[in-house]
């Protein structure tokens, strides 16, 4: 990593409209994670974690090809709407499945079951 990147890439993704992430290989996604945590739908590969990440039509869209993910950025562009709710959708997603808060209170709730 290079001294600086992570800013860059904060506000590279933040001035974005949509991400695509057309990875062919990919564990869990920091960067689709990150992305939809600032309400960016996103377009990304059937590759690893994405597939577990976005769900599709939800908060973005998975797709097999380049022609796919070009179908879904003229889509996505051409519709303010669809991107403000496929974005809200995609923060409340991160939210809900992905935040450390939320996994140290299923941790919490599993230690006070294992406790009794």
């Amino acid at each position: 990593e290079l001294p600086g990147e992570h800013v860059e890439v904060n506000a590279l993704q933040r001035a974005a409209t949509i991400v695509l992430q057309k990875s062919t290989r990919e564990g869990f996604g920091l960067g689709v994670a990150e992305a939809m945590w600032k309400s960016k739908p996103v377009i990304g590969g059937f590759a690893g974690g994405i597939t577990a990440q976005v769900v599709y039509g939800v908060t973005g869209y998975t797709v097999n090809s380049v022609e796919g993910a070009a179908f879904r950025a003229r889509q996505l562009l051409a519709d303010p709407e669809l991107r403000a709710r496929l974005g809200a959708a995609a923060r409340a997603h991160v939210r809900q499945h992905f935040l450390l808060t939320r996994h140290l209170g299923d941790m919490l709730a599993l230690m006070a079951t294992l406790g009794r």
